[in-house]
């Protein structure tokens, strides 16, 4: 079965950084879109990023420059690198393999001081 495991959540303050990993197995990795989505409390879900199986990335314009995606075919494992984090970036974080119904539980990522 498809296992998808998120990883690299945790609290920091504005302006820290973050590591998010997203481990992928069960599959061939390397043939597919992936995403990364997130969702803070009482809010919809929201796509932060995707990157295409050749590496093409696109962010949501919340981003401002401030993400970036990539990809390591072969670990199977999908990165997003948070940097200059904001308050209003607290959310859980998932993974998800593009156009299906595979999904990680999510990592959490808080920014306060």
């Amino acid at each position: 079965q498809v296992q998808v495991v998120e990883s690299g959540g945790g609290l920091v303050q504005p302006g820290g950084s973050l590591r998010l990993s997203c481990a992928v197995s069960g599959t061939i990795f390397w043939l597919y879109t992936m995403n990364w989505y997130r969702q803070a409390p009482g809010k919809q879900r929201e796509l932060v990023a995707t990157i295409t199986s050749g590496g093409s990335a696109n962010y949501a314009d919340f981003v401002k420059g401030r993400f970036t995606i990539s990809r390591d075919n072969g670990k199977n494992t999908v990165y997003l690198q948070l940097n200059n984090l904001k308050p209003e970036d607290t959310a859980i974080y998932y993974c998800n393999i593009h156009q299906s119904n595979s999904w990680g539980q999510g990592t959490q990522v808080t920014v306060s001081s």
